[in-house]
């Protein structure tokens, strides 16, 4: 399937209501939770994407658009959000969140991106000659990469709990039929 921007900007505008539907009000175990050493928590995961919004995205389709290959990504900290996001409330993170995606759709928009223009190329630090379609298409599949973890940490979270009445996949690639049925009674 050919990239469009169309579709990209559709799917990237719906992140933040996922993440807000998800998270906003959610018990603390389950937004901070995580799976072990070496893992993220949704909290961790929205700091991350935070992260993003501010430094990786945007800013790099501008050096793309503005300099091409001559000027080459800065790097990106994917822990930035581990001192940037303490003490701040999920609902606070959810807010920022939306904000900056909000304002990074609508510079996309202005940025007058066109066919011809995606296939501009610049230098990523780690993977070399990157096109401008693809660094777009890479953000739209970084934001489904860390929404569909953030669900099956919940279905995790609660398969912990003692409480379902099916096995849960530990390998989040695997999926039973049907729907995962959690007991309600606390008997």
């Amino acid at each position: 399937m050919e990239f469009q921007l169309e579709h990209a900007m559709a799917i990237l505008s719906r992140t933040p209501a996922t993440l807000n539907a998800l998270l906003a009000g959610a018990p603390a175990a389950w937004v901070t939770g995580n799976e072990g050493p070496d893992t993220w928590s949704p909290y961790d995961v929205l700091g991350h994407l935070i992260h993003g919004e501010e430094t990786d995205w945007i800013p790099r389709a501008r050096i793309i658009l503005e300099h091409g290959e001559a000027k080459a990504f800065e790097p990106f900290d994917r822990f930035a959000q581990v001192g940037k996001s303490k003490g701040k409330t999920v609902e606070a993170l959810l807010d920022e969140f939306a904000a900056l995606r909000t304002k990074n759709l609508e510079t996309l928009s202005q940025l007058g991106v066109t066919p011809e223009k995606l296939a501009l190329r610049g230098t990523h630090p780690e993977l070399g000659t990157v096109t401008l379609g693809e660094l777009l298409a890479t953000w739209v599949a970084h934001d489904l990469s860390h929404v569909a973890p953030g669900l099956e940490s919940h279905v995790q979270t609660i398969h912990r709990s003692g409480r379902t009445v099916a096995p849960v996949p530990a390998d989040p690639r695997v999926s039973l039929p049907g729907v995962y049925m959690i007991k309600s009674w606390n008997r």
